[in-house]
């Protein structure tokens, strides 16, 4: 939590610094460090901006007997007038795979299907092709059965492409 706090505070006040530039870059890809609960935790990020504004992020998540595909739509919103850090809300969905052995090593696959959603903070470096993100993403799993998984905390570290 405390990395989080700090990458936040960093992002806050980098952003207000006058040393920023507009977003140079259409595509970036990345690694996503997550807290370990959601399904779509520690992943492979690629974001793709169709417009200034509006995105689509696919995440694929894998380790720990499990593996995950997700998609989301994210819409960014400037912070303060300035184009290099912005703020970004969306949602989309995920599938998901996790391999479980109980004590009798007996094992069990389940499936996992729902909504997510995204908040978040995004940042692009001007002179380096470096974009960091913190953002909050909860799942709802739909399927094997309803349940609500809201630490789902991640700092994201991208190389853009223009």
């Amino acid at each position: 939590m405390k990395v989080i706090t700090l990458c936040l505070v960093l992002l806050v006040v980098t952003g207000l610094s006058n040393h920023l530039s507009a977003q140079d870059y259409k595509l970036a890809m990345g690694i996503r460090f997550s807290s370990a609960s959601p399904t779509l935790n520690n992943s492979v990020s690629v974001k793709y901006f169709r417009n200034e504004t509006d995105a689509f992020e696919g995440l694929l998540s894998f380790g720990d007997n499990r593996f995950g595909i997700g998609g989301l739509y994210e819409r960014h919103q400037l912070i303060g007038g300035t184009p290099a850090f912005t703020w970004f809300y969306g949602g989309g969905a995920y599938l998901g795979f996790q391999n479980r052995t109980d004590a009798n090593h007996v094992q069990s696959h389940t499936t996992f299907l729902g909504p997510t959603g995204i908040v978040g903070l995004d940042y692009k470096f001007q002179n380096a092709p470096i974009n960091l993100s913190l953002d909050w993403k909860p799942e709802l799993d739909i399927i094997p059965s309803i349940n609500f998984v809201p630490d789902a905390f991640a700092l994201t570290a991208r190389f853009t492409f223009k």
